[in-house]
This record gives structure tokens, C-alpha cells and sequence, in this order.
């Protein structure tokens, strides 16, 4: 097992806000955080943070250990609350922005959030179920908060009365967030700081399957994981210098890491993208922003790729782009680099390993693999007899490291059921791992299909689909069949000239065996997603 080198030892940090005094004191002076042109140093972030912090320990009567919700998109709102609210000793809970009223109820009844802070435009939602939890704060943010004042006023504005995104709401009693910010208290020491194994963090599951499990990632799981991504970053990225693009949501486990604690401990610069959506902002801000790093998912990937102004960037200070969440298809990531001339290092992890688990090395990328495992992390691939298989062969993939989480908060048996009393966590992936000891994710275990007593895994039979020229994209799932047991459905989504179904299947024949040809083929005009971008293969079982 590859081991992380002394100065990357996580022991040197007993918790996340010695980290975030580490950040703030290293790096004072340098740019932390950009969002709609508006830049704050770490410094800023400090005094804003603190204060933040303050006003918790003065102003509220949340304890330590309480926990807080943040229902943020990428704004710079969204570190400073982090910071601030590890400082004055809550634990913090990510909550997906877009959520609806009954997918925040469950959320917030579940881990007992007695605080949140909530952009306006979605306080429509709260308002519908707070009077059913246990949040006795609400801090109100707006879209243009933190910007300078003239900027500020006509954003809110904009926002709220021209563009019409802000629904009317009542909530009694809740907080200006920038009203917040103009405390002058100092921040509190902590009596009994929070370290170690006690929780930070809880993040949620996507919920794909079932009701959504909030995964207990501990100050250790959290630094551990820090390091060991630091330990792949400094391959191929300079310390202090470097401009990072942060278009995947920071409640999302990946560019949380990434973009809150990876980034700012390198002391480099961190540039959120609101709305990723926007391909035309997007590409506009690549155009005019000198950027270093880039780290997405493959359906933004994609849809780059079909952006008429992407082949005028130029990519030549680009030293990375980078990608997980969903299997990259080898079509994007082939025309990705004809296109840019960077290559996409794919890596690999689960919300439960806080999450990183493997990434490709620069230097040594193994497209169609997320490469090795990260330093500090042993694996090993398992039958389903529980029965541990030879290199070569293909098994779910168990992990065991310093970044596993502790468990599911208060879901003691669906823990057990996923991570056993020897730390090995069990992914549900089914894997691969070649000679250089890099994986290959064949598929989630409960999306494989079962075709007369064959196992189908639907990127496989989905990678090559999208590599026919009429093809945008595609999904498998395995539907009911009285001679076969399953048998696939694909759902496709073409580019512009119609393609017929017969010529989809002609193209499977020639790269996939008989039992793998889609049995039914519909032509949709786009597949359900998630809100990071991946497919959502239940809801296409579901209709």
C-alpha cells in the first residue's frame, strides 16, 4: 500500500479548524474565492467568517455540536458559512439547493437541523415545511450579497423583480445574512473543540436508491481525504499560484473537498460557477479568466463539446481537467482531448470515503480507468459469495482507509450492512484492476442486468452506443422478460439527423455480444439527471 509522505501525514492536524487557521494564517494575502467577478483574499474570508462565527456563539442559542443546513449554490456565501460555522463548533449539513419542500422536510427532520442558511429564492420551499422541524434560526441570503455595494443592489433587484426568480414568502423572524455580517464580537474558544472522530460533516446520499442517507464524515475522515487528493494535485498543480474552476455544486462531496479544503490549503484560487448550466457564461469565462484546473462530469463534458465557440479557447495554461461522479464515455474523453489537447484524469469515489478513492496519475492517465487507489487506501474485490477474487477478475470493490466515514447518522443497520466491524466499506461497484493496479468501474451493482443468466453492465453497452456518429448520448436499464429473465431497454438521445433503430443495433453487433444487444430501443429527446449531471437510471425503471 503506497503511503503518504511525511509532509503530507493528516496527524499534524488534530481537526478542520486547525486546518482552517493553517489556510487563513498561510495564505492572508492571496485571492480565495471569485464568483461573479467579485474576488475575496483569505483574509476577507477570515474576517467575514469570524464574524459569521460570532454571531452564532452570541447571538443564537445553538451549541456546539448542533448542527447547521447550508442550501447555497455556488456563491461565495457558501465557504464563508462553512468556515464560520466549523469555527463557533457546529457541524455542518450539506443540502442540495434545488430540493424540493418533501425531499428538505425528510432531510432536515433527519438530522436535526436547528439552523440554516438559505438563498431567498428558495425560502418559497422552506416556508412550506419549517413549522415541521427543528430549525429555530433561518439566515436569508441573496444572489448578490458579498459583491460591492452598487453591484449588490442591482442583482437582488434584477433578480427579484426583473428575472422574477425570487417567489413570495413569509418567514417570521429569519435573518439578513448581511446584517449578520456586521457584528464586531470576537470569536470564542472553544472549551472542547471538536477533533478527531467526532463528526464535521454530514453529506447526504444522492438518494437514488431509497430515502437519502446522511454519511458521518468525521475532522480526521475529512483531513485524511485532503491529503490524499493533495497528494495527486501536487503531480501536476503549483501551490499559491494556480486558478481553479468550480463548476460542479459545492454541496456535492467531490467539490466540497476539492474547492473548500484541498484548494484553499494549496493556497490557490478558487472560481465558483453558479450555474454550469449556463455553457455560454461558461465558455465566456474561460475565454476572459486565465484557468489552471477544471474538474466536471462527463454530461458537461459533453455538452461543452457541442458549444460552437469551445475550439476558439485557448487551453495552453490549462495543467489538468479532471472528472468523477459518472463513468466518463470514451467518446467524450477521445474528442475532449482532439479538441483541447488536455486530457480528462478520471478518478473515482463514493460520499461514504468523504470520497475520494482513486485517481488517475498525471503523467502516467489510463483513460478508461480512474487509475490507482490514493495513498493510505487498501481495496479489494469481492464475489457474491463474499469470496475475495484474483487479480483480473471482476468483483464488487471494498475499501478500507482513514477516509471511510464513521456511518449512516443513526441508520445503524444500513451501516452494517455497507461496512463491516474490520473498517472494509463495500461499494456496490463492481470493478476491475489490471496489472498497473489501476480500476476499471465496470457498474453499479444494482443497475446490472441479468440476461438469461448473463450479467449486462449498462456503461459498457452505453459507452459504445454513444460512440455512433448520430448518437448524443444513451442509457440501459434491464426490463421484465418472460424468455430471458431482463432484457435491454436503451434510451437514446440523437444529435441532429434522425438514425434508425436498426442502425443502432447494426452498430451494437459489432463490439457487443449477442446478450448485450438492446432488445428494445426509444428514441427520447433527453434522459432525467440528477442535479450534478448524472443519468438516473430509476427513474427510466420507473416510467
Amino acid at each position: 500500500m503506497e503511503q503518504l509522505p511525511d509532509d503530507l501525514r493528516p496527524e499534524q492536524f488534530s481537526s478542520l479548524n486547525e486546518v482552517i487557521d493553517y489556510i487563513f494564517r498561510e495564505h492572508a494575502a492571496l485571492p480565495a474565492f471569485s464568483c461573479f467577478g467579485r474576488t475575496l483574499s483569505y483574509s476577507e474570508m477570515k474576517r467575514l467568517s469570524d464574524r459569521f462565527a460570532a454571531y452564532l456563539q452570541h447571538h443564537t442559542s445553538l451549541k456546539p455540536g448542533d448542527k447547521i443546513a447550508i442550501q447555497l449554490p455556488n456563491l461565495l456565501q457558501f465557504p464563508l458559512v462553512l468556515y464560520g460555522a466549523l469555527r463557533a463548533g457546529l457541524v455542518v449539513v450539506n443540502t442540495n439547493p434545488l430540493y424540493t419542500p418533501a425531499e428538505m422536510l425528510y432531510q432536515f427532520q433527519d438530522s436535526g437541523v436547528k439552523a440554516i442558511v438559505i438563498l431567498e429564492n428558495f425560502c418559497y420551499k422552506l416556508q412550506q415545511i419549517l413549522h415541521e422541524t427543528q430549525i429555530e434560526k433561518v439566515f436569508v441570503t441573496q444572489l448578490g450579497d458579498l459583491q460591492n455595494p452598487f453591484k449588490r443592489q442591482v442583482m437582488n433587484l434584477g433578480v427579484k423583480y426583473l428575472k422574477k426568480l425570487v417567489p413570495a414568502y413569509q418567514l417570521p423572524g429569519a435573518l439578513d445574512f448581511m446584517e449578520v455580517l456586521r457584528v464586531r464580537e470576537s470569536v470564542q474558544k472553544l472549551d472542547k473543540p471538536a477533533r478527531g472522530n467526532d463528526v464535521a460533516v454530514l453529506l447526504y446520499t444522492g438518494g437514488t436508491t431509497g430515502r437519502a442517507k446522511g454519511a458521518m464524515l468525521s475532522h480526521n475522515n475529512l483531513i485524511a481525504n485532503m491529503m490524499q487528493l493533495r497528494s495527486r494535485c501536487l503531480l501536476v498543480i503549483r501551490d499559491k499560484v494556480e486558478n481553479i474552476a468550480a463548476p460542479l455544486p459545492l454541496y456535492h462531496s467531490y467539490a466540497f473537498l476539492l474547492h473548500c479544503l484541498a484548494m484553499p490549503f494549496a493556497g490557490n484560487h478558487n472560481i465558483l460557477i453558479t450555474n454550469p448550466r449556463d455553457l455560454d457564461g461558461l465558455i465566456k469565462l474561460m475565454a476572459t479568466t486565465r484557468i489552471n484546473g477544471f474538474v466536471g462530469i462527463n454530461t458537461l463534458y459533453h455538452a461543452m463539446l457541442r458549444h460552437k465557440d469551445l475550439s476558439k479557447l485557448d487551453f495552453s495554461m490549462m495543467k489538468f481537467c479532471g472528472a468523477g461522479g459518472m463513468a466518463m464515455s470514451t467518446a467524450v474523453t477521445r474528442e475532449w482531448k482532439t479538441v483541447t489537447g488536455t486530457e480528462i484524469l478520471e478518478g473515482y469515489g463514493l460520499t461514504e470515503c468523504s470520497p475520494v478513492v482513486a485517481v488517475n496519475i498525471p503523467g502516467k492517465n489510463k483513460p478508461g480507468t480512474v487509475g490507482p487507489v490514493v495513498p493510505d487506501t487498501e481495496i479489494k474485490l469481492v464475489d457474491d459469495a463474499g469470496n475475495e477474487v484474483a487479480q483480473g477478475q471482476r468483483g464488487e470493490l471494498w475499501v478500507r482507509g482513514p477516509q471511510v466515514m464513521l456511518g449512516y447518522w443513526q441508520q445503524p443497520e444500513a451501516t452494517a450492512e455497507i461496512l463491516d466491524q474490520d473498517g472494509w466499506l463495500r461499494t456496490g461497484d463492481y470493478v476491475e484492476v489490471d496489472a498497473d493496479n489501476c480500476i476499471s468501474i465496470v457498474d453499479r451493482k444494482k443497475d446490472m442486468i441479468l440476461v438469461s443468466g448473463f450479467n449486462v453492465y449498462p456503461n459498457e453497452v452505453e459507452d459504445w452506443v454513444n460512440q455512433h456518429p448520430g448518437v448524443l448520448e444513451s442509457a440501459a436499464i434491464g426490463v421484465r422478460s418472460e424468455d430471458t429473465g431482463e432484457a435491454i431497454k436503451l434510451f437514446v438521445v440523437l444529435k441532429n439527423e434522425p438514425v434508425a433503430a436498426a442502425d443502432i443495433v447494426r452498430h451494437c453487433k459489432q463490439r457487443l455480444t449477442g446478450y448485450k444487444i438492446p432488445h428494445e430501443i426509444v428514441f427520447v429527446k433527453d434522459l432525467p439527471k440528477s442535479n450534478v449531471g448524472k443519468v438516473l437510471r430509476r427513474e427510466l425503471r420507473d416510467k
